[in-house]
C-alpha cells in the first residue's frame, strides 16, 4: 500500500498524481490521506458551532474528492481509498503510513508562506516515518529519466540503494549511484590520490551483490569531487528521481535528518525519496 498526504494545494494534487503512477507501476492499492482539525469530526450537531463543523467536513470531503479524481485521471486502475482524519497532518501521516511501503507528500501545502521552499508537513514527516518518503513538486510527472541514488556508504544509504534498485526495475530505466565527497585542503601529490581510491572502493563495495539481484538495470557510477549536496542537486534535474538515506555517515547518533538529505529537500531538481535509518538494536 502507498500512503498519499492531501490538502487541496496543488503540490497535494501533482504528489496525488504521482503516487498513482507509482501504485499502477506496483500493483497495489493508494490509500489517499486528508487531515483535519479532529473537533469538526467529533462535535454534536446539538452544538452552537454544528454549521461551522459541518461546512469544515465539506470542504475536507471536496479536497479528497479532488484528489481521488486526480488520481483516476492518471490511471484508472488504480483503487484510491479516501480518508479523512482528525489531527496533526504529521502524525496522522505517520501513523497512516506505518505499514505501507511508500509515504507521498508535495512540497508545500496550502498554510505555508509565499517563497517558501519546503513545507512543515513535508519536513516533518521525512525521517520520521517508518517507510520511505516521496516529496514531490509542483508540477511534476513521472518521468522516464534514469533514477540516481546517493551512495556514502552508511546504513541508511544501505535502504536508499535497495528502493532505487527496485524502482529503476520497476521503471525499466538505468540506475546512477553517485558518490560525492570533498577532498581534504592539502593540496595534490599521493594523499590526494589515495583519498580518490579510498572513495572508489567504498561506491564499489556498496554497490557489490546489487546487480546480481536486479541483472535487468543498468548501472552507471559517477566519482565526484564536491559537495554531495551540489552534486546530487545538479544530477537531479536531469533524472526521474533521487534517491537518498536520512542520515549519512557523518551525521550524530540521535538526528532523525541529515545534512544532505535535509537540503536536498529544499534544492532537489526532480522528485526525491528519502528512506529512513535503520532502527537501533533494542528499540522498539
Amino acid at each position: 500500500m502507498i500512503v498519499v498526504g492531501v490538502d487541496g494545494s496543488p503540490a497535494a494534487l501533482a504528489a496525488a498524481g504521482w503516487a498513482a503512477r507509482e501504485a499502477a507501476a506496483r500493483g497495489g492499492t493508494l490509500s489517499v490521506v486528508h487531515a483535519m482539525p479532529a473537533w469538526p469530526l467529533e462535535i454534536s450537531e446539538k452544538d452552537r458551532y454544528a454549521d461551522v463543523g459541518r461546512w469544515m467536513r465539506e470542504g475536507a470531503t471536496s479536497m479528497l474528492d479532488a484528489a481521488v479524481e486526480r488520481v483516476r485521471q492518471e490511471d484508472p486502475r488504480v483503487v484510491a481509498e479516501p480518508r479523512l482524519l482528525g489531527g496533526d497532518p504529521r502524525a496522522i501521516l505517520i501513523e497512516a503510513a506505518a505499514d505501507a511501503e511508500l509515504l507521498v507528500v508535495g512540497n508545500h501545502g496550502l498554510g505555508g508562506f509565499a517563497g517558501m521552499l519546503l513545507g512543515s508537513v513535508a519536513l516533518g514527516v521525512v525521517g520520521r516515518a517508518a517507510c520511505p518518503v516521496a516529496v514531490i513538486r509542483d508540477p511534476s510527472a513521472w518521468p522516464a529519466g534514469e533514477v540516481v541514488v546517493g551512495v556514502d556508504g552508511s546504513k541508511a544509504g544501505t535502504g536508499a540503494l535497495g528502493f532505487a534498485f527496485f524502482e529503476a526495475s520497476l521503471r525499466g530505466v538505468g540506475l546512477r549511484a553517485v558518490h560525492a565527497w570533498s577532498r581534504p585542503v592539502v593540496g595534490g601529490g599521493p594523499f590526494a590520490e589515495d583519498s580518490a581510491e579510498v572513495e572508489r572502493r567504498l561506491l564499489a563495495e556498496a554497490l557489490a551483490g546489487w546487480s546480481e539481484r536486479y541483472p535487468d538495470v543498468k548501472v552507471t557510477e559517477q566519482l565526484e569531487d564536491g559537495h554531495p549536496v551540489r552534486v546530487l542537486a545538479e544530477v537531479s534535474a536531469r533524472s526521474g528521481l533521487l534517491v537518498v538515506g536520512s542520515r549519512g555517515r557523518g551525521e550524530l547518533t540521535g538526528l532523525l535528518l541529515g545534512s544532505v538529505s535535509h537540503s536536498l529537500l529544499h534544492h532537489a531538481g526532480c522528485p526525491l525519496v528519502v528512506t529512513p535509518a535503520p532502527a537501533s538494536p533494542g528499540s522498539s
